[in-house]
């Protein structure tokens, strides 16, 4: 799942994405509303985790556009503005919720999940396809109730797929979801990853639609 963090903060910036990204996360950061802006026209993420007090262009104009133009994508404010009308006003302009700073990395992390199951339709932390189930938070899967080990790409590839049941991801698509800006991609990284992980999976637990991409098997 991909993320984008607009925080002009380094530090809080560093800390927060490197916890992001131990959490299983793919993390675009952009530290201004305009370069957030740029990034929202140009990728597809699953959320968007947004400080108020930005450069350029503040937090509160930005969601307030976003939401203008018709785009729903779940937003969390993570915001030093404590006082109850910043909070009022953040939810009323858009925010799917809002967390003030200093927090808790693993509440942030729990909140960003939450808010992408509830978009998915999803009440469960659990992923479940056939007799795979797929635990966000514990990092495991298991196949049958046998678990299964895999890689943190592996994992991000699968999860990616679980969390999306019936569709068919392309190439491209699972590229966009599992790697952040900077990342190295190799030509071939989704189809290595998929080799793999049908090999500990079996060759039925994930369909090649031919010519279109890849789905979760019912």
């Amino acid at each position: 799942m991909r993320l984008l963090l607009v925080e002009d903060d380094p530090m809080i910036g560093k800390a927060v994405r490197q916890g992001l990204l131990n959490a299983g996360f793919a993390v675009d950061w952009a530290h201004d509303g305009a370069a957030a802006e740029l990034a929202l026209r140009d990728a597809v993420y699953d959320l968007a985790i947004l400080d108020l007090g930005l450069p350029v262009k503040d937090g509160m104009t930005l969601l307030e556009s976003m939401r203008r133009q018709g785009n729903h994508l779940p937003v969390l404010v993570a915001t030093a503005r404590d006082a109850v009308a910043s909070r009022i006003a953040g939810l009323n302009a858009g925010a799917d919720d809002y967390l003030v700073k200093p927090f808790d990395m693993d509440e942030l992390v729990a909140r960003a999940r939450a808010l992408i199951r509830r978009r998915a339709g999803s009440g469960s932390s659990q992923l479940v396809a056939g007799d795979l189930v797929l635990d966000p938070l514990r990092r495991t899967v298991t196949q049958a109730g046998a678990p299964v080990a895999l890689s943190a790409r592996e994992f991000a590839l699968l999860e990616t797929l679980m969390q999306r049941p019936g569709a068919v991801l392309s190439k491209e698509k699972l590229e966009e979801s599992m790697y952040g800006w900077g990342e190295e991609i190799g030509s071939n990284a989704v189809e290595v990853h998929l080799h793999y992980l049908r090999k500990k999976l079996g060759a039925a637990a994930i369909v090649n639609v031919r010519g279109v991409g890849y789905r979760v098997a019912d």
